[in-house]
């Protein structure tokens, strides 16, 4: 029995309703149609925002944010967040109100409805996270090849003691802060009869490529063959338990299946302790970001024929039927979904005069988030991969949709002919709220040496209210190229 969370509504026109959740998502609550779940109303006046809260949904973990709401969120009495008196719904957009972790038993008042938060946790082993009986902290495995095993939990890269009310493989909270001084050691390990780093070894370490929140990138090169590789290590912000470990490894094997010139090649990975990494195909032309942001935006043609590469891509992925892998109730037709296209994540190969995109961490961060890896990912500090998510993406997380990837990659292509995002996002304001509520800055507006066919292509792929005006990578591909 895996941990779980659930809402269920005791108090509103809608009440006994329950939503169960026992993987990552998250819900924006409120009376607009497309929220789940949606807040009914018999009162003359709204009492709840169109948009109100947000729940960040982690099994067992689960917080709450207000988007300034009108009349605000409480929790067990106490508020947390509304916009002040007079301003408008775009005006609330822009504040930022700080988000609330919630236990078993919090009651959660909306207007005149309440939710109380159900949490179960299911005993399990607090070093290896195999579930054990009742009453039981530690497996039998793990008392019989631990002599400390009734000891605090340790760092599977530091060794130092840490805790989590998570039961499984951690990392420290200094490990997690830095991964890429603890990568360093864990890829110098590669050849020193390490079972679990073997796809790596053979290969020496040259450099750190990049880096994000959570995972660093290093540069490799095999000692025998001089084959270069990128290695990609992402620290688990969480406990690792056996289930969330075999989830990721399940996706990271479809992405490895794969085979398209415009998507970055696979080769192996794998999992040491706390840390996942795989190797994959170095790309030395850097990425789409990195060169915006070295040279300024491309010039209009090289932007269009690099993203109808990506789009290329895009294509031949999302027809590639693997929900009988993920174990997904979505229609079998919608393939592999990216879910995070963004610039970072389009490289460049080839020669400057006919550079080669390839597209990066395909499916990799989704099948890390779905796992419930990277702990809360929904907070203000997001707006870089936010930048790029359509609507839609953010209201139905769990079942993007091949879409969200094309409006994504209109997005990458609207920053590269500007050196902006297509929605604005002011320092500390929320950028959840923000995407809910504005839609797309048209192209010429930040850029109006753009030909007007081309501009009025990209504004329409951009459209994602109520759907995604242009739903798949063909269309954009061959609108983008007839507008040159």
């Amino acid at each position: 029995m895996s941990a779980s969370v659930t809402l269920s509504v005791i108090v509103g026109p809608t009440v006994g309703a329950g939503f169960t959740f026992d993987h990552k998502a998250h819900c924006v609550v409120g009376r607009a149609e497309d929220c789940h779940p949606r807040i009914v109303e018999d009162g003359p006046r709204p009492l709840t925002s169109r948009h109100h809260c947000l729940f960040d949904i982690n099994p067992p973990d689960i917080r709450v944010r207000d988007f300034g709401s009108l009349n605000g969120t409480h929790v067990n009495g106490v508020e947390i967040g509304r916009r002040a008196p007079g301003q408008t719904p775009e005006e609330g957009a822009l504040l930022n109100f700080r988000e609330c972790d919630l236990v078993d038993g919090d009651e959660v008042r909306l207007g005149d409805t309440v939710i109380r938060v159900g949490v179960v946790v299911a005993p399990s082993c607090r070093h290896c996270g195999t579930e054990v009986a009742a009453g039981f902290a530690v497996c039998d495995r793990c008392r019989a090849t631990e002599p400390n095993a009734r000891a605090a939990a340790r760092c599977t890269l530091c060794g130092c003691a840490t805790q989590s009310r998570r039961a499984g493989k951690l990392l420290c909270d200094d490990c997690k802060r830095d991964p890429g001084v603890r990568a360093v050691a864990l890829l110098g390990d590669g050849a020193a009869n390490r079972e679990q780093l073997s796809a790596i070894d053979g290969y020496d370490l040259i450099r750190e490529l990049g880096r994000g929140g959570q995972a660093v990138v290093h540069l490799v090169r095999h000692a025998d063959s001089g084959q270069e590789r990128a290695v990609k290590m992402l620290a688990a912000q969480v406990a690792v338990d056996p289930s969330a470990e075999r989830s990721f490894l399940r996706e990271m094997d479809i992405v490895q299946g794969l085979n398209h010139p415009n998507i970055v090649a696979y080769h192996g990975g794998g999992v040491s302790g706390a840390m996942f990494y795989f190797v994959c195909e170095y790309c030395d032309g850097g990425n789409i970001a990195q060169a915006v942001e070295r040279d300024g935006p491309f010039g209009v043609e090289a932007a269009v024929r690099i993203v109808a590469q990506a789009l290329q891509a895009l294509d031949y992925a999302h027809h590639v039927p693997v929900d009988w892998a993920t174990g997904d109730t979505a229609p079998a037709a919608i393939g592999v979904v990216h879910r995070d296209v963004k610039p970072a994540n389009i490289l460049l190969t080839g020669t400057a005069a006919m550079p080669v995109a390839k597209l990066a961490d395909f499916g990799l961060a989704k099948a890390f988030d779905r796992a419930g890896l990277s702990g809360h990912t929904m907070t203000g500090t997001m707006a870089g991969t936010v930048g790029y998510m359509a609507r839609p993406q953010l209201i139905d997380y769990k079942f993007a949709k091949p879409e969200v990837d094309v409006w994504a990659t209109a997005a990458t292509l609207y920053y590269m002919l500007t050196g902006h995002t297509p929605r604005e996002f002011p320092r500390g304001t929320d950028p959840i709220a923000i995407v809910l509520r504005d839609n797309a800055i048209p192209i010429r507006k930040r850029n109006p040496t753009i030909p007007r066919a081309l501009a009025t292509v990209i504004d329409e792929a951009l459209i994602d209210r109520p759907n995604i005006r242009i739903p798949t990578a063909d269309e954009l591909r061959r609108r983008l190229l007839d507008a040159l």
